[in-house]
């Protein structure tokens, strides 16, 4: 194991739940202007709400339990928020290339 006192779980948390409530309000006004050739947008950010809804579950298990646990939960929430950021990343990406009009 590396270093088990760095804990990163409360700034997991804290982001991935930040940017989980970005992506809500990015699919409801979506699904309000009623947009139907953005699907690949509202797809990448149903992706990215999972991603982020998963992280923010495991890094909240990870502060609760005082075990081992800990550390596997931390560790893959990490590699899950890396994952939301990335289809985060790819949404904006085709947007800001006109990749999707």
């Amino acid at each position: 194991m590396d270093n088990q006192n760095e804990n990163n779980s409360p700034h997991i948390l804290n982001t991935s739940a930040n940017l989980l409530g970005l992506c809500f309000i990015v699919l409801t006004s979506i699904k309000v202007l009623k947009l139907k050739t953005v699907s690949i947008i509202d797809e990448f950010t149903s992706v990215a709400i999972l991603f982020f809804m998963v992280s923010s579950i495991l890094s909240f298990l990870s502060m609760r339990h005082k075990s081992l646990r800990n550390y596997r939960y931390e560790r893959i929430a990490d590699y899950v928020f890396l994952g939301g950021l990335c289809c985060l990343f790819i949404t904006t990406m085709l947007i800001a290339f006109n990749i999707i009009s």
